[in-house]
Order: structure tokens, then sequence, then C-alpha cells
């Protein structure tokens, strides 16, 4: 699963409302084809393994996939049953923070069709509406 290995502040305040258009990581930088994320959302860590891994069934040895998202932001949660107050939680999880227009995987090596079969299982595992975007050649 992937976290960071040290992170500043071990929780961060929570920001639920994602406003916005992302202002980076909306071109396709690496491979031919990119899923876009067209809703505001928090992907955990989870869900973006999930996806990676429903991607890397249809690669079978072929081709190439960059995951372009992080979870580096941690949620905190208190245990089930706990009354209120007591302080903050302890971190139980991470998130990305995803907004419209970003670039969530690539992929390089395969044909087109394979590639929309690949990111059509992998946006079952994600919480946010995407599109496959193909780069276009200079």
């Amino acid at each position: 699963m992937l976290m960071p290995k040290r992170v500043k502040y071990r929780k961060p305040h929570s920001h639920p409302r994602v406003k916005g258009l992302a202002k980076r990581g909306t071109e396709i930088s690496f491979g031919e084809f990119g899923l876009k994320a067209l809703e505001p959302k928090w992907v955990t860590a989870r869900q973006i393994e999930s996806a990676r891994v429903a991607i890397g069934r249809y690669l079978k040895k072929g081709g190439k996939l960059w995951v372009r998202v992080f979870p580096d932001k941690a949620v905190t949660k208190h245990p089930a049953e706990t009354r209120m107050g007591k302080g903050k939680g302890a971190p139980d999880h991470w998130v990305c923070v995803v907004k419209p227009g970003r670039v969530l995987f690539e992929l390089e090596g395969i044909p087109q069709e394979e590639a929309e079969k690949a990111f059509g299982s992998a946006s079952y595992k994600l919480p946010i509406k995407t599109k496959v975007v193909v780069r276009e050649h200079i």
C-alpha cells in the first residue's frame, strides 16, 4: 500500500471540500494513454492500489504503467464505540486529494482498445468518474 515514509505533521487538518480544477498533472507526460479524473474526491491508498492491480491484469507483462498520484494526506479516526471528546483520533489511512482534470494513471506499449479496457476495469475501483485521454502526437 502507498504511504509516505515520513511526514512533517502526523495529523493534518482535514479540509473535506475539494474546490477548483487541478493546476498540475493535467497533461500526459510519460505514456500514450491516460486516465483522467472528472470529479473532485479523496482517493484512498487502497483504491489506488486496487486500480493499479486491475490495470496490471490487462497488461500481462506487456506495456508500461505509471501511477501519477500519491496518497500523502493522513485521515484520522477514533476507534469504534468511543465517546466524544478526548482529542483528535489516531491516523487511520492515507488519501490523495484529486481534483478534476488530474491524470491518475498512464499506459504505453499496448493497443488503444486494450488500454481502454484496462482503464475501464480500473475506473470501477475508483470513487470518481474518469475518462480515457490519448496523447496528441506532434
